[in-house]
This record gives structure tokens, sequence and C-alpha cells, in this order.
């Protein structure tokens, strides 16, 4: 697998993380209003998935500038 597919699997199960976190955040918000720290843990997968996703965006422009066509699993 390579580097470029392996983040953009791992950037597919982090928004299943963040997914899941955001609404374990609006359960605990239901339960208990002073949970702040829940949504605090939202904001790990967050940064994350900006980092892969920014990547991921530039991804093609870069490969494009370098003279070498995007790789066939870009579009998906």
């Amino acid at each position: 697998m390579s580097w470029n597919a392996r983040i953009r699997q791992i950037h597919r199960w982090t928004s299943i993380v963040f997914t899941l976190a955001v609404l374990a955040n609006f359960v605990a918000m239901a339960v208990a209003p002073e949970a702040v720290w829940v949504g605090m843990v939202t904001l790990l997968p967050l940064l994350f998935l900006l980092v892969s996703g920014l990547y991921l965006f530039v991804l093609p422009y870069t490969l494009r500038g370098r003279g070498r066509a995007a790789p066939p699993d870009a579009a998906a």
C-alpha cells in the first residue's frame, strides 16, 4: 500500500471516529450539560482530519506540477 493510499484510508477511518465522537458529545450534553471535556475530545480527530484532508486536497496539484499524472485512485 502506498503512502498516499495509507493516508487516505486513515483519513476515512478517522472521519468515522470523529462522527462517533460528535454523537457522543450530543448524548453527553443532553445527559450532563457540564460535561465540556467530551466536546474537547472531538478536537483530536478533527485536527488530524484537517491535516490529512489538506494533504489529500493538495496532492493532485503537486503531482501535476511535477509532471506526473495523478494516481488512478485520486478520483475515488
